[in-house]
């Protein structure tokens, strides 16, 4: 594995991965994995904008080690920036393997939300 040894950010997402997230070969499916990023993103990022948040974009995302089943996928968040209606999240997927007890980085990617108001619009996001 290549990268940094430990996670960055903060934990703000743990689930199990199940055999109906995996194809026959005991691999978990990357779009699952990425939903699990989209997850832990719209909560960090809504509890920084105090109230709706969409995701709007996903920047350079690579596979770097397989999920299995059974595996403990956590997801960590980190704000990197926050504009007027935006925030911009770095997001990083890590695998805990309990039968091996190791953690090994899956992915990481740049998730950009903007905050919206009741009516579906852009919404200034709050710095505190």
């Amino acid at each position: 594995m290549t990268g940094s040894p430990s996670p960055r950010g903060e934990l703000t997402l743990r689930t199990l991965a199940m055999p109906g997230d995996a194809n026959p070969a005991g691999d978990i499916f990357g779009g699952w994995v990425m939903a699990q990023m989209d997850l832990a993103s719209g909560i960090r990022a809504a509890e920084q904008a105090r109230g709706r948040v969409v995701t709007v974009a996903v920047k350079e995302m690579a596979f770097v080690s397989p999920v299995k089943i059974g595996d403990t996928l956590s997801i960590y968040t980190e704000i990197e920036s926050i504009g007027r209606t935006s925030i911009t999240l770095h997001i990083e997927a890590w695998a805990h393997r309990s039968r091996y007890n190791e953690q090994e980085k899956v992915t990481a990617a740049t998730f950009v939300m903007v905050a919206l108001d009741e009516t579906g619009n852009p919404k200034p996001v709050p710095n505190a």
